[in-house]
This record gives C-alpha cells, sequence and structure tokens, in this order.
C-alpha cells in the first residue's frame, strides 16, 4: 500500500514539474474583466488558455490601466518575479498608458524610463532562468474621414522593437498585425472588434457605447488567435516548450 501511495505522489509531483506558466503582464487590452458571461469587454489574454494543451498554464497578470511604470511601482511586478520558475515564459504588453503624460504615476518617456522597463523585466525574467517574449500594443481602432487608420502610439512601439532587437528577445509586432486586423475589417465592421452599443442594446451598457481601444470577446479571440499565429512562426530555441504546448 505504501509503494502504491508513493507511486501515486511520484506521478503527481511529476505531472506538476512539466507545467510550464505563461505570465501575461501588461494593461486593459490584455487583461481579464469581470463578469466574463454579461461583460462583453475582454482581455486577449482572457482567452488565451484554450489554444493551449494543458501542460501550459496561463497567468494572466495584466490589470486595467497600468503602466510600465505603475506595474512596477506597485510591485505587481516583484510579486510575479518570486514566482517565476527556470522554463516558464512572460509576454510583455505595455504602451497604452504609458503614453499618458497628464499622469505623473504612469507616464514615462518612451525613450528613457519605457525603455528601461522593458530591460528590466527581460533581465528579470532571464535572471530565474525564464523566457521574455516582447510585443508592441494592439492598434486603436482609429479611422480618419477617408478611412485610413492612423497610429496612436507614438514612439513607444518603435522602442520596444529596438529593445527587442538589441536583447535579442522574441518578438511580435501586434501594433503591425492588429492594424492589419482592423484595416481587412474596415471603418465600420471594425467597431465589431471592438466595444460599440447603441442604449439598450446590451444589458451590461445602460448609455450608448463608443470604444475603439477596448476589445469585444471577437476582437480578443482574433488577437488571441494572431498572437498563436506568431509565436509558432518565431524562430527561437527558447519558444520550443511553448510552441509544442500550442494545440
Amino acid at each position: 500500500m505504501k509503494k502504491i501511495l508513493l507511486f501515486i505522489c511520484f506521478i503527481s509531483l511529476n505531472c506538476t514539474a512539466q507545467k510550464t506558466t505563461v505570465y501575461c503582464i501588461g494593461d486593459s487590452t490584455m487583461a481579464n474583466k469581470k463578469d466574463p458571461d454579461k461583460n462583453p469587454e475582454h482581455g486577449w489574454a482572457q482567452v488565451l488558455q484554450p489554444f493551449f494543451k494543458d501542460n501550459i498554464v496561463i497567468e494572466n497578470k495584466a490589470v486595467n490601466g497600468r503602466s510600465t511604470k505603475s506595474f512596477i511601482n506597485e510591485n505587481r511586478w516583484d510579486s510575479i518575479c518570486k514566482k517565476l520558475k527556470k522554463g516558464d515564459y512572460v509576454l510583455i504588453e505595455f504602451g497604452h498608458n504609458d503614453e499618458k503624460i497628464e499622469d505623473p504615476d504612469r507616464y514615462t518617456n518612451p525613450h528613457t524610463s519605457y525603455r528601461y522597463n522593458l530591460i528590466r523585466f527581460i533581465k528579470d525574467t532571464r535572471d530565474k532562468g525564464a523566457f521574455p517574449i516582447v510585443l508592441t500594443s494592439i492598434a486603436r481602432r482609429n479611422f480618419n474621414e477617408k478611412g485610413v487608420l492612423v497610429p496612436t502610439h507614438g514612439d513607444y512601439p518603435l522602442e520596444a522593437r529596438l529593445v527587442a532587437k538589441e536583447y535579442k528577445v522574441p518578438f511580435i509586432d501586434l501594433e503591425y498585425h492588429t492594424e492589419l486586423l482592423e484595416q481587412s475589417y474596415g471603418p465600420e465592421n471594425s467597431k465589431q472588434l471592438h466595444l460599440h452599443f447603441k442604449a439598450g442594446e446590451n444589458s451590461y451598457y445602460k448609455e450608448d457605447k463608443k470604444d475603439d481601444t477596448h476589445l469585444s470577446l471577437k476582437g480578443a479571440t482574433e488577437i488571441a488567435q494572431i498572437v498563436i499565429n506568431q509565436i509558432k512562426l518565431l524562430e527561437d530555441p527558447s519558444l520550443h516548450q511553448l510552441q509544442k504546448g500550442i494545440k
């Protein structure tokens, strides 16, 4: 009987050890939302788990309204670092709130503070034997009167690209791929990817809702699929375990 119990314990421990955790850090475009069965808004990392097998565990630590600065200053990053283990992954997508120049608690200069915060995430992750992946921010639905999608993120995506290249980090240009997504839907149909409701159309919103930044379930799922597709295409040995875990 003792041998059987020991064998069961060994198998249980072995199964636990085989699981790889993917930590997602970022802002509201990525974060889990309350009341997902009723709330039309979803973050793309909120719907990421179903794309993976059971050996990959998604820990979505993205939080609404956070920039690299506030995420660090609120000790959110330190709490993740304490849990990081060898072989884990960290998906890093910030920028929307780093742009908030009127808010000293969140704003970062893209070429100084934002850059060095990204570098900190990368170095801390690698120090734990885990693997960082840098992503640019998703595009906003910002079409002008001519139907041209106009960028809104300034130099933040550029700096993310430069940091990823300099530190040889796997990189997903999510701004570019979501621009293509928005353009494929067009100025009107792209509203489906976001939160556009007239008063009374959705019970969650009592008044008209016009939000071109945050995502509907459809938009979140489309972007999660883009992330998965890009992970599959990346040629980096550090991603082997993660790629194997995709369904």
